[in-house]
């Protein structure tokens, strides 16, 4: 029997599972919005600090460190994807526009 606590993770038969970090689909728009509007050192700062706070969360799990990078890595591919997907939109509607 699964028994869920919150959104992100599970318990099955005594294993925890921790719901994916590209699957959180909030952090990652979240995310993508701060860092269209911050620029620079500030940026950075928060992306840094976001990325050890998901860390941390993973780790305290039980994850092993190759699995926190792993997961890591994966959401910071999802946020440069939600951050790209901000800007094709608009690219994508325009040309469309203009053809005949």
């Amino acid at each position: 029997m699964a028994v869920e606590f919150g959104e992100r993770t599970m318990v099955r038969g005594g294993e925890v599972v921790a719901f994916p970090l590209a699957a959180r689909a909030s952090d990652v728009d979240r995310c993508a919005r701060e860092l269209d509007r911050i620029h620079g050192a500030a940026a950075v700062r928060y992306w840094k600090s976001e990325c050890r706070k998901l860390a941390e969360q993973l780790s305290a799990l039980g994850l092993r460190e190759d699995e926190i990078q792993n997961e890591v890595l994966e959401f910071q591919a999802e946020v440069q994807i939600a951050i790209a997907g901000r800007y094709q939109e608009p690219a994508a509607r325009n040309r469309s526009d203009s053809r005949p």
